[in-house]
């Protein structure tokens, strides 16, 4: 099982999702910026190193969102979402074919990948119990 960590970065109420390029596995889909922990990281160092690599940031990590666990064709991934916030830099396209800042309102407009569609799925639940 492969160990996967991402990021739910809030803008008041916005979050950020990243769109996958074409070439790339799970084409187009949506997802949470994000990517696999290395040998000899935590999922805390990771997850900054890849905010980083993907988006040109430095953030903060904070607690964990959720976890779950996902299977794949080509793998099964164990996925980490914590709660982030930007503390230096705009976020870049810098793997992403797109980037957008959405509300929770805004979650069904969007395909995202099916690891990331039980996160989806608990945002859109937190927020009509609030």
């Amino acid at each position: 099982m492969t160990e996967v960590v991402a990021a739910l970065i809030w803008d008041k109420d916005k979050f950020l999702i990243c769109r996958r390029q074409a070439n790339k596995a799970r084409p187009l889909l949506w997802e949470f910026v994000g990517g696999k922990v290395e040998p000899g990281e935590t999922k805390e160092q990771a997850l900054v190193r890849e905010c980083r690599e993907e988006l040109g940031v430095e953030i903060r990590v904070r607690d964990v969102f959720m976890e779950t666990v996902h299977e794949y064709p080509d793998i099964t991934v164990h996925l980490t979402l914590f709660n982030a916030e930007i503390i230096d830099g705009v976020p870049q396209k810098l793997e992403h074919q797109e980037i957008r800042w959405i509300t929770v309102d805004e979650i069904p407009l969007f395909e995202f990948c099916p690891a990331d569609e039980e996160i989806s799925a608990r945002l859109l639940a937190n927020a009509g119990s609030e």
